[in-house]
């Protein structure tokens, strides 16, 4: 799993993929499995594309040990699009639904299930996001058609370190930026959803793993293609998929699978993280996390550099010199200012040690 690349990539997404799959691709463009065509250029309802299609689905429920009553279905539009389907299929049961609103992105969400039905947020949204309130503080509905909430906050850098109790309530969550970088009991969830771009493969799909008795309950609102019993009765391909992102996704699983599988991947991610919080450590707060620590993610890693408050001249100047050590997209989200390392499974610890490096580096010639 050694870096072969030159330039260092730690962007949030779309993110690095690993080399030896990219160079996989790259044998394949041209004539898929010799056939003189590109998978590109097939039909979605080819043999090819058909045994592709049964490949990443049942890496996917191997990788994640997903129990038999539950569907795995591969949709389009993003996380964004997620979000609505998530509302249009489960809202229905009872017309309200509870969100636990950590940052960016579960705030999106609540946003777009409320053109759809009742949104209770279970806390107070937060000035500024960096922590999760105790559970016990929280007011969950008993008759909630669904408990929300993001895994990881990919702006914002917090990470659930538990999955949260809702006496019963089906949990549906968004895992975009941390599915497969470690294990999870999938039986505890209604739904799993989460776009690919960021650790399974490139943009343009989104898995969905449901239970299959949260089926057939979708608003009559909801488009066909947003239609989670639908889309799975059609077997993910009720219209034209992203075929070739479904495609680049299956050789991401499979090298996921060859090099220790998620238990390998998880291990990995808390060496790369925990590599990087105590570099943070031992600089004295030159560089410095706004995130609790009981919830610090170890995938999106937003820091300060300069003090808490952060200084944006050095910050600017960080990004310069990094990029001339050929390290990219390590601006952090523009809603949140610093800088932010996104660690995801083909980023390797080699990769996270000559950030390091540098960062020690850059201490040592910056600080006053």
């Amino acid at each position: 799993m050694g870096s072969s690349q030159s330039a260092l990539n730690f962007g949030a997404g779309p993110a690095k993929l690993p080399r030896e799959v990219l160079v996989e691709v790259q044998g394949e463009l041209l004539s898929y499995q010799n056939s003189g065509m590109s998978l590109i250029e097939m039909s979605h309802r080819s043999k090819e594309y058909g045994q592709i299609n049964k490949s990443a689905q049942d890496l996917v429920r191997e990788l994640l040990k997903v129990p038999d009553n539950y569907k795995i279905l591969f949709i389009q539009g993003g996380g964004m699009g997620g979000f609505a389907a998530v509302a249009m299929n489960f809202l229905n049961r009872t017309g309200t639904a509870d969100y636990a609103v950590t940052g960016t992105w579960s705030n999106k969400a609540a946003k777009e299930a409320e053109k759809y039905g009742t949104v209770n947020l279970v806390f107070p949204k937060a000035d500024k996001p960096g922590s999760i309130p105790d559970q016990s503080t929280w007011n969950l509905n008993p008759n909630a058609s669904y408990f929300y909430y993001c895994d990881n906050e990919t702006v914002d850098g917090v990470e659930f370190p538990y999955i949260p109790e809702t006496n019963g309530v089906p949990i549906v969550v968004d895992m975009s930026s941390n599915i497969m970088t470690r294990k999870v009991d999938v039986s505890k969830f209604g739904c799993i959803f989460g776009g690919a771009q960021k650790n399974i493969g490139p943009s343009g799909v989104v898995v969905v793993i449901v239970r299959e008795d949260l089926l057939g309950n979708a608003m009559k609102i909801c488009p066909s293609v947003f239609n989670f019993t639908q889309v799975h009765k059609e077997n993910s391909v009720l219209n034209t998929p992203a075929t070739f992102s479904v495609y680049v996704m299956e050789k991401v699983l499979q090298w996921i699978k060859k090099n220790g599988g998620v238990d390998n991947m998880e291990v990995q991610s808390s060496r790369k993280s925990g590599l990087l919080y105590e570099a943070m450590k031992a600089s004295n707060n030159f560089y410095s996390s706004p995130i609790d620590k009981n919830c610090q993610s170890r995938i999106n890693i937003p820091f300060r550099v300069g003090g808490p408050q952060g200084n944006e001249e050095l910050e600017e100047k960080f990004l310069v010199e990094a990029e001339k050590r050929f390290m990219y997209q390590l601006k952090g989200h523009r809603s949140v200012g610093g800088i932010r390392a996104s660690l995801y499974n083909a980023i390797t610890y080699e990769d996270v040690a000559l950030l390091v490096k540098f960062m020690k580096e850059f201490q040592a010639q910056n600080q006053k």
